[in-house]
């Protein structure tokens, strides 16, 4: 009854007072989730309604313990300030950002573009964050909370390509202490040419220099040593992806999360802007097909997060059955389907 009432009344309310400008609506959400999350009892209470608590659902990975294998996509609270209240969603975890090393406002306004008819968006955000020094204070002054945590590392547009490396470690020193595992995005289409970084002679050399950066954190904060992920791209070709795949092969990168949005129309029965990257239902097909190439490529010998197009508990299953992936993400699928579809998805895995 709820999800429905969600679907013909509140969705509908949302869509007409956010249709300038469709990030004011996940603006209203994030507030919500934040303050809703400052007060115990009641994040609690709300809690109990989404979460749905069975230890079949439960997943183990990288000495981390997940209540249930689906988690926020990153974009959902870009600046760590709505943590809590994504947890009483019900998620087994929580990916915050993209953070660079730099503060940055983003692109200009409207920036988002939702497509009822296809249950898609198109964003062109540009990073906006509050930069990793910013963020690392306000994770400081945060309690602790029970759900892994992956952080999103991002190059900030003012940083030339043969600097990304040392931008990458910037952000990690400073936050490390607060994720549980980190995620380096060198594949976002918002941020101009940040894709060159996927290519062997950059990507190899920052996930070498981040993989040595954590050993020294580690042992400098006596914490284990924490999981290094890379985002990629729905729009490689066969041979890019292959590449990749040998780099996180040869270093024994610990997961890749597959796959960010996409530049391409395709699957889109309406109009839609030109810019940014497309995600929700047009994306399923691109990023199962992704998922599979890389399990198939791999042998399973790589954990994978699997994002995507990802809006029903069938196709979670679907992409669950595949070996190598262990957790999926969501956030299209939130905005249209609601917050009730992550208890939607975790009892149809149950059955």
């Amino acid at each position: 009854m709820i999800y429905l009432s969600y679907k013909r009344i509140i969705r509908p309310i949302i869509f007409y007072w956010s249709r300038e400008d469709p990030e004011k609506a996940h603006e209203l959400v994030i507030k919500i989730l934040y303050y809703i999350g400052k007060y115990r009892l009641i994040a609690y209470l709300i809690e109990r309604l989404f979460l749905v608590k069975d230890k079949r659902l439960e997943v183990e990975l990288w000495g981390l313990k997940f209540r249930n294998p689906v988690g926020s996509a990153a974009g959902f609270d870009k600046d760590g300030s709505a943590r809590y209240g994504i947890k009483i969603l019900g998620f087994g975890f929580a990916s915050l950002g993209s953070f660079t090393q730099y503060q940055q406002d983003g692109s200009e306004r409207p920036r988002t573009q939702r497509i009822p008819k296809d249950e898609a968006i198109v964003n062109c955000m540009g990073f906006n964050n509050p930069g990793a020094d910013q963020t690392a204070e306000r994770l400081s002054k945060k309690r602790k909370i029970d759900i892994p945590i992956g952080i999103s590392l991002g190059k900030s547009l003012r940083t030339p390509l043969e600097n990304a490396v040392e931008e990458y470690l910037y952000s990690i020193r400073k936050l490390y202490l607060y994720g549980d595992f980190f995620i380096v995005n060198v594949s976002s289409p918002n941020t101009e040419n940040l894709r060159e970084l996927q290519k062997k002679e950059y990507l190899k050399n920052i996930l070498v220099r981040l993989q040595e950066e954590i050993i020294i954190l580690s042992k400098e904060h006596e914490t284990n040593k924490k999981p290094l992920l890379l985002k990629i791209s729905p729009d490689l070709s066969t041979e890019q992806l292959h590449d990749i795949l040998d780099i996180c092969l040869e270093l024994g990168i610990s997961g890749i999360v597959a796959v960010n949005t996409t530049t391409s129309r395709e699957g889109l029965n309406a109009p839609a802007s030109e810019k940014g990257g497309l995600s929700g239902k047009p994306l399923w097909p691109k990023a199962i097909e992704i998922v599979k190439q890389i399990d198939n490529y791999t042998k399973g010998a790589v954990p994978i997060i699997a994002v995507g197009g990802i809006s029903t508990p069938e196709q979670a299953k679907e992409m669950l059955s595949i070996k190598s992936v262990k957790l999926i993400k969501i956030f299209t699928a939130v905005v249209y389907e609601g917050p009730w579809i992550i208890k939607k998805i975790n009892k149809g895995l149950l059955k």
